[in-house]
């Protein structure tokens, strides 16, 4: 799918808002995908995107948060590390299909089938330009928000 047009998808989002694609047309844009809300690994993510919010914003890119919690569980998370971006509820995976992000994962020694921690950078056409899969967390929005200042 890289350096394609991303298919329009719409999502239920926190502050009850629905994110459709295709209407931040003219922006990049961020989409990480991560397993669960309120957990170590995705709390120190979210919370790392949270601290370079505002360099994003200098640089006209939005950052969308996506993973198959509740809107309520998005909510609290949300609130919780105070995001100043919303949070997409894709627990029907259809963003996760889109950018096949579902993969069979250990857990505590059984296989289960989860979200792969991965982020997207959408130029302002809608066009995929960058994609990280597998990601370790920590420096991740760091080397993301690098990847935008080339766009």
């Amino acid at each position: 799918m890289l350096d394609q047009v991303v298919p329009d998808f719409s999502l239920p989002a926190t502050g009850g808002v629905t994110f459709q694609l295709s209407a931040h047309t003219g922006k990049p844009l961020v989409i990480y995908f991560y397993p669960k809300d309120s957990t170590p690994g995705c709390t120190t993510e979210a919370g790392q995107f949270r601290d370079l919010h505002a360099q994003f914003v200098k640089l006209d890119c939005l950052v969308y948060g996506v993973s198959r919690d509740s809107l309520k569980s998005h909510e609290n998370f949300k609130a919780k590390l105070e995001l100043p971006f919303e949070l997409l509820s894709d627990k029907d995976e259809l963003a996760c299909g889109i950018f096949g992000v579902m993969k069979m994962k250990n857990m505590y020694g059984k296989q289960v089938r989860g979200v792969e921690r991965s982020t997207f950078l959408i130029d302002a056409k809608g066009v995929l330009r960058q994609e990280w899969r597998g990601v370790k967390v920590d420096g991740h929005a760091q080397a993301v928000l690098e990847a935008v200042k080339t766009l």
